[in-house]
């Protein structure tokens, strides 16, 4: 086998990754870097976001993602953008705090979009772009207490495919990541609200709800997306777009 048909290189490439500062994120941002990308670490967070920057030796970016409106007019120049930035909130549609609900929408969809539309012209120009979006084991099946959650990655999913139907003739790949429950803060918090919201012990939480449906009993590793994530980036998967890959222990096998 040749060599280059065994190395992921993103040599010469720019990558922004949106919660780059830690999590999923942060292994994208890391593995991007380690196979030689620019890489920018967008984070709300400017403490972590320049943290992890000089660790990979990238840029931060601290932004507020949930702040849409100063997005509008963005101009993004990158060949690589991953949304990963998101955040989580559990409770039954009838107690749902309506704010929550449309904050979750604008973290996780609206600036996605924003994001994308910003970076195209540029993709466009050069004739290649890889557009990530993490999405989740939630953009094609549902839980109960995640509406918002569940909605928005749903609604990411969509997006995903018209970018790829709209980047194709240029050059621009788009693709979701659909991982199941990855060990980050975000699926720690989790473990207390669940316990909370279903009545159960923490202890019960990762047996009862988080693994039940896996066929593998474990966390996704962050490192395990990022993985997939770079690969995704580079030219071996320049024929691959509007697919959403799971990496869920075959929860969504069912």
């Amino acid at each position: 086998m040749s060599e280059n048909a065994t190395t992921l290189s993103l040599s010469g490439r720019r990558a922004v990754v949106t919660g780059g500062a830690s999590g999923i994120g942060r292994a994208c941002a890391e593995a991007f870097a380690a196979a030689g990308a620019e890489v920018t670490v967008a984070d709300v967070s400017a403490e972590a976001a320049e943290t992890v920057a000089a660790e990979i030796g990238g840029t931060a970016w601290a932004v507020d993602l949930s702040e849409t409106r100063a997005l509008d007019e963005l101009e993004l120049d990158t060949d690589i953008l991953v949304n990963c930035a998101g955040i989580q909130r559990i409770d039954p549609i009838q107690d749902y705090d309506p704010d929550t609900w449309r904050l979750i929408h604008r973290i996780m969809l609206e600036a996605p979009f924003l994001l994308i539309r910003a970076a195209l012209p540029g993709m466009y120009e050069r004739g290649f772009g890889r557009i990530i979006n993490i999405s989740s084991a939630h953009g094609l099946i549902a839980s109960p207490f995640k509406s918002a959650y569940v909605a928005a990655k749903h609604g990411l999913e969509g997006l995903s495919k018209t970018t790829a139907l709209e980047g194709g003739p240029h050059g621009v790949t788009s693709n979701c990541i659909n991982p199941g429950f990855v060990r980050t803060p975000l699926v720690e918090k989790q473990i207390a609200d669940q316990a909370r919201t279903r009545g159960i012990g923490e202890d019960e939480v990762l047996e009862k709800v988080l693994l039940a449906d896996a066929a593998v009993k474990r966390l996704v590793e962050p490192e395990e997306v990022g993985g997939l994530a770079l690969w995704l980036a580079t030219e071996h998967a320049a024929l691959v777009s509007g697919a959403s890959y799971t990496i869920d222990g075959g929860w969504t096998a069912h």
